[in-house]
């Protein structure tokens, strides 16, 4: 079967230089290819396209009507062609990300714009949750996800390690004395979050690789770090969290960093993830290089 696509390209040069040797010339096709073509579109359409005689063709209703639905038809994979095209010699198009909500409300927002400022044929559709998301069956072209990253059927960057801190106002630990060693936690009152892939809400796992797990309790389990670090500014308990959430109100005193007799965990990491792909359209690798690039030397909160 010839090529529907090719046929209407035939049939439009035909039209245009008005017979077929002409339209073979132009197109580089033996003359008899040319008719195959035009012989190929009218049994498909059951109908006739020219009038033919010794001296001229003319276009019958029915191939008037087919010619300029044909031009329309041409034009359009023209422009879809071109637009993909250039998508491989400039980023360009609609870029879809997911984020979590605190870590790019108080970190990757910045970075964000300048992406935006370099890049500025690539719109950015910003999506912000804390739960993981199915990236491919949602229709993300991008997520920034904490964890420890898992086999999975997606591809991932590493941009830089989570440090995790426990931490506490000045008032909480005053009043309720600083905890010296992990076992002591079963004594105070935890903050507990309850998103985590890697730390469920009843236990605490510390140690490098999350070897020691503590059993925590507290009137307070949420879905948001950021819930928990302002329950303990107001002394409401021992955080654990990580540090990008921290680095303000660390410097500034509200909450102490309580350092115990094994440290806290150290296999988490912020990982960009996409579909698993031979062709990564450069809207996408544009913003993968980006954020490498910008976490290349230390991470914004460091």
């Amino acid at each position: 079967m010839l090529d529907r696509i090719t046929s209407m390209q035939v049939f439009v040069k035909v039209v245009n230089t008005g017979s077929f040797s002409a339209a073979s010339r132009a197109l580089g096709l033996s003359p008899t290819m040319v008719t195959k073509h035009m012989n190929a579109l009218e049994h498909r359409l059951n109908c006739t396209l020219f009038h033919r005689s010794t001296r001229k063709l003319s276009l019958t209703e029915a191939g008037s009507i087919f010619y300029q639905g044909c031009e329309k038809i041409l034009s359009e994979v023209d422009l879809i062609e071109q637009t993909v095209t250039a998508q491989h010699v400039k980023p360009r198009g609609n870029l879809k990300i997911n984020a979590p909500i605190s870590l790019t409300l108080r970190h990757l927002s910045p970075l964000l714009m300048k992406f935006s400022e370099q890049y500025p044929d690539i719109s950015i559709e910003l999506g912000l949750t804390d739960r993981i998301i199915d990236l491919v069956e949602e229709g993300w072209d991008l997520s920034l996800r904490i964890g420890k990253m898992i086999s999975s059927s997606l591809k991932a960057r590493k941009l830089t390690d989570i440090e995790f801190i426990l931490c506490a106002s000045p008032t909480y630990l005053d009043n309720h004395g600083k905890p010296k060693s992990i076992d002591d936690l079963g004594q105070h009152t935890c903050l507990r979050y309850n998103l985590g892939t890697f730390m469920p809400t009843s236990h605490w796992r510390f140690g490098k690789k999350g070897e020691y797990s503590i059993r925590v309790q507290g009137p307070l389990i949420a879905n948001n770090g950021e819930v928990l670090r302002d329950a303990a500014i107001h002394h409401q308990g021992i955080a654990y969290l990580p540090k990008f959430l921290l680095n303000t109100e660390l410097k500034q005193n509200l909450l102490l960093p309580i350092n115990l007799d094994q440290p806290t965990i150290q296999e988490a990491a912020l990982y960009v993830m996409y579909a698993a792909s031979d062709y990564i359209p450069l809207k996408t690798r544009a913003m993968i290089n980006f954020l490498v690039d910008a976490f290349k030397s230390k991470a914004p909160w460091d």
